[in-house]
């Protein structure tokens, strides 16, 4: 009997239901116990009232979405470190996610990374460790990094959102330009001299792109870092590489722009050899 619950909590993690949305269970496939309360009557002969003219007001959702974006600015701003920055992420209450994660998944590495990678949002392995890329998407970016020279100590890793959403569906877009003013500031106290977005969201977010992945990558844009334009690649996301491997030949192609790019900046010359790497999962 035990084993057969562990299995089906297994099952349910693997499908994403992974929190609890109420604290007593109900059956959904069972007919409410009380009948829906009957609608009041609308008096037909009533005659209708003219609206009171006001001046137009803003919509709620938007005028608030303003205004967390404003204060999410605001608080990225006055920044001036990455300690910083996560600790005015810490206190930020204008993103829901935050409810109903375990921990901010900030980012991984140092500020003065030549190379710094941004995906969309934390996965469940991440919000357990509170390390962005550590499961088996991150396991491949590993391999993918040291199949060109470098090491994950050599890069700088993060998110645009920080938080996981609950059974890792896609953030809002309201959830997503909350955060974004952090993302932005982090990136600029990285001060990375090659950014490479992981996966059409973050490439979308954060260098505008309109067009699908295979349009996109495999050239190079630009981003603006604070007011200076600085390299950018779109890369397919790791986590997408494992669900469609007979993509990861795009994937080598582009970690080989990097790894010249690399070289012709004078860093610790990353190999480039002929071969596609073993990147298998």
């Amino acid at each position: 009997m035990a084993e057969s619950l562990i299995a089906l909590l297994r099952w349910y993690a693997e499908m994403g239901v992974d929190i609890a949305l109420d604290e007593i269970p109900h059956d959904r496939t069972r007919a409410p116990a009380q009948p829906p309360p009957e609608r009041p009557a609308i008096a037909i002969n009533a005659p209708p009232q003219a609206p009171a003219m006001s001046a137009p007001r803003q919509p709620v959702a938007i005028a608030g979405a303003d205004s967390l974006e404003r204060d999410a600015r605001e608080a990225a701003a006055a920044a001036k470190t990455l300690e910083k920055l996560r600790a005015e992420l810490l206190a930020f209450e204008g993103c829901g996610l935050k409810t109903t994660a375990t921990q901010l998944v900030f980012g991984d590495g140092e500020a003065g990374a030549k190379v710094m990678f941004v995906g969309e949002a934390p996965g469940a392995d991440e919000d357990r460790q509170g390390v962005p890329f550590v499961g088996r998407a991150g396991q491949l970016l590993n391999r993918m990094l040291a199949a060109i020279g470098l090491d994950r100590r050599d890069v700088y890793i993060a998110n645009v959102v920080p938080w996981r959403p609950p059974g890792n569906r896609t953030p809002t877009p309201i959830e997503t330009a909350a955060c974004l003013p952090f993302t932005r500031r982090q990136i600029e106290l990285v001060g990375p001299k090659i950014l490479v977005c992981l996966g059409l969201p973050s490439a979308q977010t954060l260098l505008g792109a309109k067009d699908s992945m295979t349009r996109i990558r495999g050239r190079w844009l630009t981003y603006d870092c604070g007011g200076t334009p600085i390299r950018a690649l779109a890369m397919f996301h790791p986590a997408y590489l494992l669900r469609q491997p007979g993509q990861k030949k795009l994937a080598w192609q582009d970690l080989r722009m990097l790894a010249r790019a690399l070289a012709d900046m004078g860093e610790d010359a990353p190999k480039t050899p002929g071969e596609t790497p073993d990147a298998r999962a």
